[in-house]
């Protein structure tokens, strides 16, 4: 019997530090949800207080990240194939 690892919602970026696209359903349900959000309500405030906008939008992104971090592959620098995180020539 093998042993599955977790199963992440959004892996990690081939390139630099972060996360790319979701890669189950859930993630991108949280994705959309985010999204279906994130632009309305910045619309909508930015007809009644622009200056709600940058903090709102900052806030969203932050919410984002720490869904990204909980469910996501852990984060670190990564520069392609190379799994230690080093550049290498070619």
């Amino acid at each position: 019997m093998t042993k599955v690892g977790p199963r992440y919602w959004f892996p990690a970026k081939r390139y630099g530090w972060g996360w790319g696209p979701p890669t189950t359903w859930q993630g991108w349900v949280v994705l959309l949800a985010w999204l279906a959000t994130t632009i309305p309500s910045s619309l909508w405030l930015a007809s009644r207080h622009i200056l709600l906008v940058g903090p709102f939008v900052l806030l969203m992104v932050i919410v984002l990240i720490v869904i990204c971090y909980a469910t996501g592959e852990p984060p670190r620098w990564r520069g392609g194939n190379d799994e230690a995180g080093k550049h290498t020539k070619p």
